[in-house]
């Protein structure tokens, strides 16, 4: 914990345990994707385009460069972490606490833009989602390294298809170039193994184009706002509220798409993860006394339902029916086990 600005960046993954964090299913499944597609890669890129001549030693060193700051990016995103708030937190002023939410697991205040995340069991600052593939919070102090990692891992496996596609056909077609081409004309030998994990590279590297592509589009969109995404549904929430009346909800953290750009991927932090930079007629508590209201007004509208039977927390109650199995919400949040005659208080889901 820094004593000037009081925040907590991973403390329990210092030394050999943070690598705890990649025994996980995500990080496990992210690492054996790049390790499949870069290895395939620069097995065929060897013989396709030999690193003796000069454009074959430029073609592999940008390749790898693209390797190099995915695997940076991801272990930064996911050994540093977003920062947390510590246990028992409370702001310095005791009239600032009616203006902030309370954290029943870490017995204190939440500080604006902080979170508490269930899988971590910790306050995030700026907290946008947890994300398996770092198994972490994405948050305040690794925002920038997981979207540059969102950026250089589609870069590195279109590069990447580049490669392996053009190698593929080389070595289906050997015969034909061994025999009609010229001696300048690269030959490519695979084994039946080695083209076997060529396609398989090549399916997992559309896969991260498309997918992780498109989150990469996602966040920068956030980034440019100036908003996470659980700020984004507070957002929505705070305009909706207002629909019928004259006022004007002001999102206080949007400074202009290059100041907010600044805000994340500065060389320096803006922010200690406590106090933000606010749009001018805004405070530091603006968005924090809207969530206030918010979950006011939520509990307002709560209807409370009895449970009729019994449910254990299953994902998939086979034993409530077919179509209730299959139907279940698409949401990864805990369910609640039920026993015959409890109250359960129940609330629309976004607005």
């Amino acid at each position: 914990m820094s004593s000037s600005s009081n925040f907590i960046v991973n403390s329990a993954d210092s030394g050999i345990g943070c690598f705890y964090r990649l025994l996980h299913w995500g990080p496990c499944i992210a690492l054996t994707v790049i390790g499949i597609v870069s290895s395939c890669s620069i097995i065929c890129d060897l013989q396709w385009w030999p690193p003796t001549t000069l454009w074959g030693g430029v073609h592999l060193i940008v390749f790898c460069f693209w390797v190099t700051a995915t695997l940076y990016n991801f272990f930064n995103a996911a050994f540093l972490g977003p920062g947390h708030v510590p246990r028992n937190w409370a702001p310095k002023s005791k009239r600032d606490e009616d203006k902030l939410q309370q954290c029943i697991v870490c017995k204190g205040f939440k500080a604006p833009r902080s979170h508490h995340c269930r899988k971590c069991g910790k306050c995030v600052m700026k907290m946008d989602h947890h994300c398996p593939w770092i198994n972490n919070c994405v948050g305040h102090f690794n925002h920038a390294n997981f979207t540059y990692f969102l950026a250089f891992a589609p870069a590195g496996c279109l590069h990447g298809l580049c490669i392996l596609i053009p190698s593929m056909y080389r070595a289906v077609t050997k015969n034909y170039f061994i025999r009609y081409g010229s001696e300048y004309d690269p030959i490519v030998t695979l084994s039946v193994t080695m083209f076997i994990f060529s396609m398989l590279a090549v399916g997992l590297a559309v896969g991260v184009i498309i997918a992780v592509g498109g989150l990469c589009i996602i966040q920068i969109r956030s980034i440019i706002k100036n908003e996470t995404s659980i700020e984004s549904w507070i957002n929505d929430k705070a305009h909706w509220r207002r629909r019928d009346t004259d006022e004007e909800w002001i999102y206080p953290y949007d400074l202009g798409w290059r100041e907010n750009l600044r805000q994340v991927f500065s060389s320096f932090y803006k922010s200690d993860g406590y106090r933000w930079t606010v749009k001018e007629g805004c405070n530091q508590y603006t968005l924090t006394v809207e969530q206030l209201q918010q979950k006011a007004e939520k509990r307002e509208r709560a209807i409370t339902y009895v449970a009729t039977e019994k449910y254990n927390g299953s994902w998939f109650p086979i034993s409530k029916g077919i179509c209730v199995a299959c139907c279940p919400p698409c949401v990864d949040e805990p369910r609640i086990p039920l026993l015959n005659g409890d109250k359960v208080s129940v609330t629309r889901w976004r607005k």
